[in-house]
């Protein structure tokens, strides 16, 4: 009625959406979407998940397209790669990429070189998902990040959201996708409501895998960080902001392949970096992004050395004060953007 008297009516606004929901709606939007996909895990289908990202779809799909498996990643991995290879389009979750070790040949051997060895004849579709990094409180053995392990490996593509719209986009590209996806998750970031553009609440809504987003513009030192780590970033970057301190921040989104063209243009700009991540420091992410800006053209247009935030180069204490001062804090991030900026 108000169209038809002349009024113009306002665009739907922006909503609040947690990670596990905007998860849960890209499951339920392929499923329907696409009737090769089917999910298959652990507590995925009567339990509506181990952590409720799959609620509600195996009511509405049933047996055939959301599958409980046993316990064994091993054996339901090899059935989920197999599927793929006569393209179908699995999503296997792991409860915890922890275990995805149980099964790490056939992530690698099986689903990630097949395409290769095979001249391009077969492609595996598949997509590999589930909570990843340190959680609260679950020792050694539940808490590390597989980030630069997956991201070591040619043939996979390893992606790693943050916000609710990285979350539902990339995983809805990683599903569409005809290579094999790595998917990291955080499982404290489940709960975190973030805001959801009109745009992304589409159907059609991705995230370009490969694509890293600049999520606070800044003109004196670029933090990248993926996961967790980038709420942290700017955290750190809103307190120094006060100080004077413009920080950058950038989302990697895509562990492999990395948008290192992204990172150069911010280097060129701000002459400062710091990478932020909360895995180990030997061979992680962050000092991949280094290596590359050194030997890029950015490297000219540095000030400073560059600097790694990680994790401790220890496995994970169970204790909570020690757990804490074995990941990357927002006063460690403080920390390392004085010191690269010499302030």
């Amino acid at each position: 009625l108000q169209q038809r008297r002349g009024f113009r009516l306002s665009a739907p606004a922006a909503i609040q959406v947690t990670v596990r929901d905007a998860l849960n709606q890209a499951l339920d939007e392929e499923l329907e979407r696409d009737e090769r996909v089917f999910l298959l895990g652990e507590e995925v289908a009567q339990y509506d998940g181990a952590y409720k990202i799959s609620r509600g779809l195996w009511k509405k799909y049933g047996d055939k397209r959301v599958i409980d498996t046993p316990i064994s990643e091993m054996g339901f991995t090899g059935i989920a790669v197999g599927a793929a290879m006569v393209w179908l389009r699995p999503v296997c979750e792991f409860m915890t990429f922890n275990f995805s070790m149980q099964a790490i040949d056939q992530v690698i051997n099986s689903a990630a070189k097949t395409c290769y060895m095979s001249a391009g004849a077969i492609a595996v579709p598949i997509v590999f998902r589930g909570p990843n990094g340190a959680s609260a409180g679950v020792a050694a053995q539940h808490s590390q990040c597989f980030a630069a392990w997956y991201g070591h490996c040619p043939g996979l593509k390893v992606v790693s959201p943050w916000s609710s719209e990285d979350a539902k986009g990339l995983l809805k590209a990683s599903i569409r996708d005809d290579n094999p996806v790595v998917m990291l998750e955080n499982e404290l970031l489940y709960g975190v409501p973030f805001e959801m553009s009109e745009q992304a609440q589409s159907k059609d809504f991705v995230v370009p895998i490969g694509k890293a987003k600049i999520e606070r513009q800044g003109t004196h030192v670029t933090l990248v960080s993926h996961s967790r780590p980038v709420g942290h970033c700017l955290e750190a970057a809103a307190v120094l902001a006060k100080e004077g301190v413009e920080c950058e921040v950038i989302n990697l989104r895509t562990i492999r392949p990395m948008d290192i063209e992204t990172v150069e243009a911010s280097v060129v700009k701000t002459n400062h970096l710091v990478t932020v991540e909360g895995g180990w420091p030997q061979f992680g992410v962050g000092a991949e992004i280094c290596a590359r800006i050194m030997e890029g053209s950015a490297f000219n247009y540095l000030d400073a050395p560059a600097v790694r935030v990680t994790g401790a180069d220890v496995p994970m204490p169970y204790a909570k004060i020690l757990e804490d001062n074995c990941i990357p804090q927002v006063k460690d991030i403080i920390f390392a953007v004085k010191k690269t900026l010499n302030i």
